[in-house]
């Protein structure tokens, strides 16, 4: 064997079957928590946080094949040679040659003199199958670390997003009394109070219509993420925005509970760890060269992101408001803003949600980094860097994880369902089931009737539409359907206002 030492040939049978038995015992314990929480969430109907939960265990099965590659593979990568000269180049520490020297040449005369004294490194036998002036691409050593390294992102980035997660979704509920505070007023849309209101006193618009430039706007913008990013006004505002569009024909609609429901389903997204993150590790990887403070700078990069999405989301109610005032004087009854993809970045408000993906990552890439050294190599080692370097990285990443949750998690939840569409979150989960398989079924008989006689089609239509009948809770929407085919994406990304009101005005009765 490369690593050396005694194989399972001549060691104690005993010493082997308790430590198979702690392995085995210890995974099915892991093994049956995350069966036992997810009957939990099932039982409790938290579909969104179970399938999250699923999205774990299709990371740790990676994980597990991962390290399965490893183990299987370490002695070959052990014994692949490269040139010295080659294998001395972009290092994370630089190496102390003359010392080296001195200290090789030192315990040759100490072994000379007394015999026994050699130091035995643990890659020294797989070192030893290159050719002289060549060393193994990397040693087992060095793998096992890199192994533990994998281990450790994947645990790091899952747990700061749960805690993400946890601390804005606790900051989220404060809103559940605002929601409960704007039903209480029991109004109607079609009989608004007849009270004229001139723009620049609502304090929704209040601050943000007097900008002069566009520039004043953007700062404005920046500066108001840190302090009271969501205001009760705005929370009113935007509701009520979202409700006149989608869901016209029912004001007690219950948005907070809506954008919980996409909030969670959204989590599933960014608890994993798509092919392009683990390209930035391998970069990341890369960079990590010794002088560059390559960790240094991309710690700024998540905290650049950030600042710049918590802007963005921002400057998107501060666009709502300016639409509404540069087109009224005075509004009778309650100030209506009109959502629209056209305040996102590249009309796409997805995409906010894969920069803070992004950001949740490399902020958990860092943190996860600087624990591996510290426990792996220690505080003073070479590759942690220069405690000048070190303790900005820190910070930064303490900031990255509370503003996340304390700001920009908040505003992402409420400001991006200011789109020009509604999710399917939209309907309750029995409903959105019931639409599922008749979707399917009408999309299916479509088809069927294409296929048949065109003189025949009403009464094809007839006949199929007897044999599967629309689920009873989805009546009034399949009513609204009128084109079939186009069932499924009008629930995945819905625009029709008409289709959301009918369906869920009955919900609520």
């Amino acid at each position: 064997m490369a690593e050396g030492g005694t194989t399972l040939e001549y060691t104690p049978t005993w010493v082997v079957a308790v430590v198979c038995s702690v392995i085995v015992v210890i995974s099915l314990a892991v093994e049956r928590i995350i069966h036992f929480l997810g009957k939990y969430l099932k039982k409790k109907n938290q579909k969104p946080l179970f399938e999250a939960l699923q999205k774990i265990k299709e990371e740790l099965m990676l994980l597990g094949f991962i390290s399965l590659l490893l183990t299987v593979f370490q002695n070959r990568i052990a014994r692949i040679c490269i040139s010295e000269k080659l294998a001395s180049k972009w290092l994370p520490c630089e190496k102390e040659e003359e010392s080296s020297s001195t200290t090789a040449h030192f315990q040759t005369l100490l072994d000379s003199f007394i015999p026994g004294t050699a130091r035995r490194l643990l890659a020294e036998t797989t070192a030893s199958t290159c050719s002289t002036g060549n060393v193994p691409l990397l040693s087992t050593t060095a793998l096992h670390h890199l192994h533990i390294f994998i281990f450790v992102l994947a645990v790091v980035h899952v747990a700061f997003c749960a805690l993400t997660i946890f601390l804005g979704g606790a900051k989220i509920r404060q809103w559940r009394y605002w929601e409960e505070g704007i039903v209480k007023k029991n109004y109607d849309t079609e009989k608004v109070i007849t009270k004229f209101t001139k723009v620049q006193d609502h304090e929704f618009i209040r601050g943000r219509f007097s900008m002069n430039s566009a520039l004043v706007g953007w700062l404005l913008s920046f500066f108001k993420q840190f302090y009271g990013s969501v205001t009760k006004a705005d929370y009113e505002a935007l509701r009520l925005g979202f409700i006149m569009t989608h869901s016209k024909g029912n004001p007690k609609f219950n948005f907070y509970g809506y954008m919980i429901r996409v909030l969670e389903a959204e989590f599933k997204k960014v608890v994993g760890i798509s092919w392009y993150l683990w390209l930035f590790v391998v970069i990341f990887l890369l960079l990590n060269i010794s002088g560059w403070h390559a960790y240094f700078w991309i710690s700024f990069v998540p905290f650049i992101l950030l600042l710049a999405v918590g802007t963005k989301l921002e400057h998107v109610i501060c666009q709502l408001a300016h639409e509404v005032a540069e087109k009224h004087i005075a509004i009778a009854g309650e100030l209506v803003v009109r959502p629209s993809d056209d305040h996102f970045w590249f009309h796409r408000p997805k995409l906010v949600l894969l920069l803070i993906h992004i950001i949740m990552f490399q902020n958990s890439f860092e943190l996860a980094f600087f624990f591996w050294i510290w426990v792996q190599y220690g505080f003073d080692s070479c590759i942690m860097g220069e405690v000048g370097y070190v303790i900005p990285r820190l910070v930064i990443g303490a900031f990255i994880q509370f503003f996340s949750s304390y700001s920009t998690l908040p505003l992402y939840a409420i400001v991006t369902q200011m789109g020009s569409s509604f999710k399917k979150e939209i309907f309750q989960e029995h409903i959105h089931e019931g639409l599922v398989g008749w979707a399917k079924h009408a999309k299916k008989t479509k088809g069927l009737r294409k296929a048949a006689n065109g003189s025949s089609a009403q009464g094809s239509t007839t006949t199929h539409g007897s044999s599967h009948e629309v689920p009873k809770e989805t009546a009034p929407l399949a009513v609204e359907l009128t084109e079939i085919g186009e069932t499924e994406s009008a629930m995945e990304e819905g625009n029709a206002g008409g289709i959301a009101s009918a369906q869920i005005s009955h919900g609520h009765k």
